[in-house]
């Protein structure tokens, strides 16, 4: 599909700043911006206008758009989010998964488990990491929570990077999404909404302390 050119400039910058290319609190002016995409200040202006929609950027009164900076409440406010809204699709999902849904989550998880134990295609890690958690909810058929999951989901993606690059991160993912999948095979509600608050909570957790042992080092 053709990508207008707000598309193009959002998608790019959407890239930087997950990528940490970008780094929170960064300011985004609109005329380099222009001139590096080689376009006018309009598709400029509506791609950042996107990414705000996004929680990628914000705009300040008189002093224009930066890129969000992280933060532990954020972080946790986020993630909390995650729980509530995850939890309760996944419980309308779980007596609705047929057998090939399940199938295709395993053959999700296969490849995600590949990418994190090759370290390969860093980029798609927390990508093929949703794509699993998604092929689990579109079973309850809810499109307008599931619109609301995909948007928190963009607004943590780089914190979700930052947990799955720390090793300890990687491993525990592996271990709980082959666990929620069994129990999601199961038909056990109670206990597979339980692991996932605990996957979500302590990723926000581990997340937030890798974030202030940064913070510290900067020092």
């Amino acid at each position: 599909m053709h990508k207008t050119r707000t598309q193009f400039v959002a998608d790019a910058v959407r890239t930087k700043i997950l990528r940490g290319e970008i780094k929170g609190g960064s300011a985004l002016r609109q005329d380099a911006l222009a001139k590096e995409f080689n376009v006018s200040r309009i598709p400029v202006r509506e791609a950042l206008l996107t990414l705000e929609a996004e929680g990628l950027v914000e705009f300040e009164a008189h002093k224009g758009a930066y890129a969000t900076e992280l933060s532990a409440p954020k972080i946790l406010e986020l993630f909390e989010l995650r729980v509530l809204l995850e939890c309760h699709i996944l419980a309308a999902a779980i007596p609705r998964l047929t057998k090939e849904q399940l199938d295709n989550a395993e053959t999700l998880l296969i490849e995600l488990d590949h990418l994190l134990d090759t370290s390969s295609q860093i980029d798609h890690w927390s990508d093929h990491n949703f794509a699993f958690h998604r092929a689990l909810y579109e079973a309850a058929e809810k499109p307008e929570t599931m619109a609301l999951i995909t948007q928190l989901n963009t607004q943590s993606d780089r914190y979700i990077r930052i947990h799955l690059l720390h090793a300890a991160g990687v491993h525990k993912a592996e271990a709980e999404h082959r666990e929620l999948l069994e129990l999601c095979r199961r038909g056990d509600i109670a206990a597979a909404c339980d692991l996932l608050r605990r996957h979500i909570l302590v990723a926000a957790d581990d997340i937030v302390a890798l974030l202030h042992q940064q913070q510290q080092q900067d020092c």
